[in-house]
């Protein structure tokens, strides 16, 4: 009898183990089939530096794409890289456009990011002083007040101008202000110089006649989209759907150019001739990302370790090869 008792204690927690299985598969599958399916609302960013996303946010277009699904769309703000990569980090946002270079210091500060796609390649940035200031060149800036935006492509550009005539941020008076202030500020005369962005730096430029003292074409870095990494784990088929109407609106900007700058005008409330500056030094030509983007958002490294902006114990090939993923638009391309 105890035999017979012990071997059908022995079927018995067979039984168990297999039942215990079976509704691990259960609820496992239950998890991803969520992940999948219960997405109730997609959220991007529009910025004034992205005419693209200003042309999705004024189109519908993927709201009207993914209403199919019953899925919302979101609009948020981003008034700079540095409030795009906050948004992100924060999972205020999926989707966040910012400077490549800034993509850069928000991951390796940690930031669970990838960059995804290219929504232009903009000479956005310079360094901007007032038509009346005597500065010249970057080595006038040597103990001038120069107003910031840090984190941000007009930051990276910046140091790496300093760097270029052996100076660094030691060597002028930074003070941190978000972009249109740090316009607002130049044009009464608070700081001496600024580190520029588009349309503010155009704004500027045309309407109070602000020199852009210093260019490099070379310091700008792509203006790239980003994504969560979690997002782009759980979602990747959704992630292919954003790039494919961003795509939609990339194409869009380069057949009707009169009709994009007037999208700018009503988003950024610009006039005519600063939206068409802005956008004569926006090109809009290639949405791919890879090698050479890595290459220009790798040129910063340097200069943000030696400037403190990120570890000097960061590999920046190593994080770079992290955060450029171009499999997306590689896929919508060879559909």
């Amino acid at each position: 009898m105890k035999f017979k008792t012990m071997k059908r204690k022995k079927r018995f927690n067979l039984w168990m183990a297999i039942f215990g299985f079976v509704v691990g598969i259960a609820i496992s599958s239950c998890t991803n089939t969520a992940k999948t399916t219960n997405l109730e609302t997609i959220r991007l960013d529009y910025a004034y530096y992205n005419p693209v996303s200003l042309v999705l946010k004024e189109k519908g277009w993927l709201e009207q794409d993914l209403a199919k699904d019953n899925i919302k769309v979101e609009w948020v703000q981003s008034l700079g890289s540095n409030k795009a990569l906050e948004l992100l980090n924060s999972r205020s946002i999926d989707f966040g456009s910012t400077a490549g270079a800034a993509a850069l210091i928000g991951k390796a500060n940690g930031n669970p990011i990838k960059s995804i796609y290219v929504y232009s390649k903009p000479e956005w940035t310079a360094l901007v002083t007032g038509a009346k200031l005597s500065i010249q060149k970057v080595e006038d800036l040597k103990g001038k007040r120069v107003a910031v935006t840090r984190g941000t492509d007009p930051h990276v550009f910046l140091l790496r101008a300093l760097d270029r005539v052996s100076l660094s941020q030691k060597d002028v008076e930074l003070i941190q202000l978000q972009h249109s202030d740090g316009r607002a500020a130049l044009e009464k005369g608070d700081v001496d110089a600024w580190a520029g962005l588009d349309p503010h730096m155009a704004k500027t430029e045309v309407e109070k006649g602000s020199r852009l003292f210093f260019r490099e074409s070379k310091f700008n870095s792509y203006g790239v989209l980003n994504v969560r990494a979690a997002f782009a784990k759980d979602y990747p088929s959704y992630v292919e759907r954003v790039l494919s109407i961003y795509e939609k609106g990339r194409q869009w900007s380069l057949e009707n150019p009169e009709e994009l700058k007037q999208v700018l005008v009503k988003e950024a409330k610009l006039t005519d001739a600063v939206a068409a500056k802005q956008l004569e030094r926006t090109d809009l030509s290639s949405s791919t990302i890879g090698k050479v983007q890595k290459q220009a958002i790798s040129a910063a490294g340097d200069v943000l370790k030696k400037s403190g902006v990120i570890k000097e114990s960061i590999n920046v090939a190593q994080v770079v090869g992290e955060l450029v993923d171009p499999q997306f638009i590689t896929k919508i391309a060879n559909k």
